[in-house]
């Protein structure tokens, strides 16, 4: 994986807490509260940026349309958070995608690396599906009667997606401390 390892190690506890949270609440209200995202933007603005210094390992060179541009990495990873909320906006607005799961995929792209992005797809899938597979279960269970109150049991087709993405993120970081550069 392209994810430094340290950098990985450094996230996944101020990340973790995060993320369960937003998992809970949207388990609990089908919502990703805006407090949870935005700290989890601020987690790889103050983390990320000793972690990953700008003025440290030099330059990377990018493409932003048609500019070449050099940047160092920890710019270039917060850049993430626009292309990603800009493709969320569109999902949303063609109902592929709640506001909440946008917002959370913006909120935790500056944590990915680019070259990282087929595995963190694969991790995607199959925290997806073992996420559905988990909650139609314990819906149809007495498991159900641990939190009997929850909106996701009962909004049909709607399923809460903050509970694989934020999965998704912890199980990244994860790999990415075991298998980083």
């Amino acid at each position: 994986m392209a994810i430094p390892a340290l950098a990985a190690a450094w996230f996944l506890p101020f990340v973790l807490p995060i993320c369960l949270y937003v998992a809970f609440t949207d388990l609990r209200e089908m919502r990703i509260k805006n407090h949870a995202v935005l700290l989890l933007v601020l987690v790889f603005v103050v983390v990320g940026f000793f972690v990953l210094p700008p003025w440290s390992g030099g330059l990377v060179p990018g493409r932003i349309g048609p500019l070449d541009i050099k940047l160092p990495i920890y710019v270039w990873q917060l850049t993430h958070i626009i292309v990603v909320l800009v493709i969320g906006i569109v999902l949303n607005a063609a109902g592929a995608l709640g506001a909440g799961d946008a917002k959370f995929c913006a909120a935790a792209a500056p944590f990915i690396w680019l070259s990282d992005l087929m595995p963190l797809l694969v991790i995607l899938m199959a925290t997806t599906l073992g996420a559905v597979a988990t909650h139609r279960l314990a819906k149809h269970t007495a498991l159900r009667q641990i939190a009997p109150h929850w909106k996701s049991w009962d909004r049909g087709r709607k399923f809460p997606m903050g509970f694989p993405l934020a999965g998704s993120l912890i199980i990244y970081l994860i790999l990415g401390i075991i298998n980083g550069s």
